[in-house]
């Protein structure tokens, strides 16, 4: 069976370095100690954490030929002649730029979005709607499912985004389960992101493993409802064990909220205008996603240049960045005519929500940084020569890969490319179908979430909870979503080993 074949003795023990081990471990520490002890602020620690991690690595690229294949990186350290301190900080910079260049203007526009929603009583207007349909006991378990299907195309933090001022006034019109429906979204978005085409590191894993990708989005959604049922368990048992209270928030203050809710429903925006700036970014990122998905499966249709121009259009329009400025836009525009504000008045009430999101990338793109400086470090060589050498079952080792990494760089969507890639020459002593390895992968990529990772500082920041609340919620929850999934696809397994082909 797929568990039982053993990793080949490809590398000596004696080639394997433990340096890297030691200086994840080191800079790790670091973080823990300079928030929680030192009350460093968290911006600050990670900074200070990538340039240490870059010190103390032994095998941190300083000359062209060690970077083949990274040609930024490999531009950057041909012109460095400085000592490795020097060097060490413009390696930090340089992942620092390139996270905040992929979430910027997302989290801004979002938080925009977020405002509005809650200012205008649009929010409000879809959880009375939500509530009557569902009723208040199946409000969560409602909210998760919904997650679930709608973020199969988004991202999770533009998905948590968008969904939180409405997990926000819900908590609010309820007086309780603040936590739960956070944790709800939470649960919904995040199997996905790690386990269906179009989400990149999905998408990389598809392409490493060769897997077909409809197979692999089938295949991920329906083993994803396993973990995703034992997660509405560990959601309510949060709930009751972390009641966290919703707090007032520069993103959605709560004053203006509360006056929301005591208006008649008359007064609050229509169901189709409430929905509109959530609903239109959803199918327009969609809609590029399909665009991307088809185009991958058909390769013939990229020789017809209408349906390239279209192919084009759709693209952009479902560009992330344009599809939440979009969004904005019309968030806007309902809350001008809901209330018929000027826009010097709107303007003054972008600014607490844009500030809130600039700590945010902020911490985001230093969490982002101090992954950069560990991709670089070696950690990954170390860890496929372990993999190799130590006899342990392929998808356990997989499975061990991606959850280190995962912990190491923060981004999933690294953990995945990077444990595919080193297990993908192993595939032929696998005697189950190569999806296997993709869902232990991709389990293994959701696993203990925490300060260097984009999601935790979304999460925490955007719902109001503190480092130490969210470590017990966000932490916890996905850790277990990780170890329920990865047990599932090792029964699986064994059960059907060829499923699938």
């Amino acid at each position: 069976m797929g568990l039982s074949i053993k990793a080949p003795m490809c590398i000596a023990a004696a080639e394997i370095s433990n340096w890297p081990f030691v200086v994840l471990l080191i800079s790790v520490a670091f973080v823990i100690l300079a928030i929680s002890w030192w009350k460093l602020h968290v911006f600050l620690a990670l900074v200070f954490a990538g340039i240490l991690a870059g010190v103390l690595s032994e095998s941190l690229p300083l000359n062209p030929a060690a970077t083949a294949g990274d040609k930024d990186y490999g531009k950057l350290v041909s012109s460095i002649s400085d000592g490795k301190l020097t060097h060490a900080v413009k390696l930090t910079v340089m992942g620092f730029g390139e996270t905040a260049g992929n979430i910027a203007i997302v989290i801004g526009m979002a938080t925009i979005i977020g405002m509005c929603l809650m200012q205008s009583g649009a929010a409000d207007k879809v959880v009375r709607r939500f509530l009557a349909l569902f009723g208040e006991k199946r409000a969560g378990i409602a909210l998760l499912v919904s997650t679930y299907f709608l973020s199969i195309p988004i991202f999770f933090d533009s998905m948590y985004m968008l969904m939180v001022p409405i997990a926000m006034s819900m908590a609010l019109r309820t007086g309780r389960d603040f936590t739960l429906y956070c944790m709800a979204i939470c649960a919904g978005g995040v199997i996905t992101h790690s386990l269906t085409v179009p989400h990149p590191g999905p998408l990389a894993m598809v392409d490493i493993l060769k897997i077909d990708a409809g197979l692999s989005i089938w295949i991920g959604v329906v083993v994803g409802l396993i973990p995703a049922t034992g997660a509405w368990w560990v959601i309510k048992w949060l709930n009751r064990t972390t009641p966290i209270p919703l707090r007032d928030n520069p993103n959605a203050p709560l004053a203006g909220v509360r006056a929301s809710m005591d208006k008649a429903e008359s007064e609050l925006p229509s169901f189709m205008a409430a929905i509109i700036p959530v609903i239109i970014p959803i199918l327009l990122i969609s809609a590029a996603s399909a665009m991307e998905f088809v185009m991958l499966e058909n390769t013939e249709l990229k020789k017809n240049a209408t349906f390239v121009w279209w192919a084009q259009v759709v693209k952009f329009v479902g560009n992330k960045n344009v599809a939440l400025i979009v969004g904005a836009a019309l968030s806007l525009w309902l809350l001008k005519k809901q209330k018929k504000m000027p826009f010097s008045k709107i303007t003054e009430l972008i600014g607490p929500p844009l500030e809130t999101g600039g700590v945010i990338i902020l911490i985001t793109a230093a969490g982002g940084a101090f992954g950069f400086i560990l991709k670089h470090c070696g950690l990954s060589q170390s860890i496929g020569a372990w993999a190799e050498s130590s006899g342990v079952p392929i998808l356990v080792a997989a499975y061990i890969v991606a959850v280190v990494m995962r912990v190491a760089q923060g981004s999933a969507t690294v953990a995945m490319q990077t444990a595919a890639a080193l297990f993908a020459p192993l595939l032929g002593a696998l005697t189950c179908h190569p999806i296997y390895m993709f869902l232990a992968v991709g389990f293994g990529a959701i696993c203990c979430s925490w300060m260097n990772d984009s999601g935790f500082w979304v999460v925490s920041r955007l719902s109001g909870f503190t480092e130490r609340e969210t470590l017990r919620t966000w932490t916890v929850l996905l850790t277990a979503i990780s170890i329920m999934g990865f047990l599932a696809t090792l029964l699986l397994s064994a059960l059907l080993p060829f499923a699938g082909k």
